[in-house]
């Protein structure tokens, strides 16, 4: 199961208590305090990791705590500092306040580190409190309890490209030709119940990330289908890809595809209208292709080079697609090259 959302209180560790004791040694006739200093409790810590790619640790962890800090002892004997709890998460996530929604780290880096949780300080021996006018102190202190926040866990993947289209349109498909990557392909809606995460590899040794994300049908925007529960992880992509059925085989044309992907876009968030973006007709093999094809030309005019006509099945065109992808990913192509008229 992929897991990206999640609700967890986090508790860091209590700090250890101070005590009071007296020392008890046979030539030091007066003895003295010696009550040693409580340790620190142990904070918890979050750092991004590349190579995980969802929740999936946190699926039974509810409550999660730091180890506290150990009680002083006699003769000046501090208590041990509890262990720091470091805990990995995916790259992308987001750390929120569970009440007011407050967002309080953003993981964008890899082996980036955020302190969640400060653990509590370490309570005060009665050696501590000794001063030329207490010399025997009778006193000790308790330490202070960690810091709990409810937390919410958010992951929107962190990709370059991502592929928008309906079910059964062949994202899996493309993803699969385009980043090699083993994905479950069938003929019928709804193969993809979870986002996959892929990459191109360029010459150069550089990588171009592309997220599949399962299919938008109309309505998603009030919960049919899968809703738009996985479009966050598109919200953070550099170039979207529309993947549009040319065959027509579920009763549907691409034009009417294109439309209604753009309005459910819209409704879940309209900066992503305004987001780069390239169509790429697929299933250009089939009879009824050519027909709906045309139609789509006269329905929407495009720049040169932001339409393309493949069958991700075959491997026709993706050479093309792959070209366009590099350009706009390598020279960071202005938004206007991409307007729709």
């Amino acid at each position: 199961m992929f897991i990206d959302r999640v609700n967890v209180e986090f508790t860091a560790g209590k700090g250890g208590n101070g005590i009071v004791a007296w020392r008890r040694e046979k030539y030091i006739p007066k003895g003295g305090p010696c009550g040693g200093n409580g340790g620190k409790g142990g904070s918890i810590i979050l750092e991004a990791e590349t190579q995980l790619s969802s929740l999936d640790w946190f699926r039974h962890r509810r409550h999660i705590k730091a180890e506290n800090g150990g009680d002083g002892g006699g003769n000046c004997r501090s208590g041990r500092d509890g262990r720091d709890f470091i805990m990995k998460v995916p790259l992308g996530t987001l750390v929120k306040d569970s009440q007011s929604g407050k967002v309080l780290h953003d993981f964008t880096k890899d082996q980036e580190r955020f302190v969640l949780c400060k653990g509590g300080r370490g309570g005060r021996g009665n050696e501590s409190f000794k001063s030329p006018t207490n010399r025997a102190p009778n006193q000790s202190t308790d330490g202070t309890y960690g810091e709990t926040f409810n937390i919410e866990l958010e992951l929107k993947l962190i990709a370059d490209v991502g592929l928008v289209g309906f079910p059964n349109a062949g994202k899996s498909t493309l993803i699969s030709s385009l980043a090699g990557l083993r994905v479950k392909v069938a003929a019928y809606p709804f193969t993809t119940l979870q986002p996959n995460l892929g990459f191109i590899e360029l010459g150069n040794y550089q990588r171009i990330y592309i997220a599949d994300i399962p299919g938008i049908i109309e309505g998603a925007n009030q919960n049919r289908g899968l809703g738009l529960e996985f479009l966050r992880h598109i919200e953070r992509t550099k170039l979207l890809i529309f993947i549009l059925d040319a065959s027509g085989i579920d009763g549907r044309t691409p034009a009417d595809d294109y439309r209604v992907l753009r309005e459910e876009l819209a409704a879940y968030n309209p900066d992503l209208l305004n987001r780069p973006h390239i169509v790429a007709l697929n299933k250009i093999d089939s009879d009824q292709s050519e027909g709906n094809i045309k139609e789509f030309c006269k329905n929407y005019k495009f720049p040169p080079n932001t339409l393309f006509k493949i069958s991700a099945a075959y491997g026709i065109g993706l050479d093309d697609v792959v070209d366009a992808i590099t350009d706009r990913m390598m020279k960071k192509s202005e938004d206007k090259e991409f307007k729709i008229e």
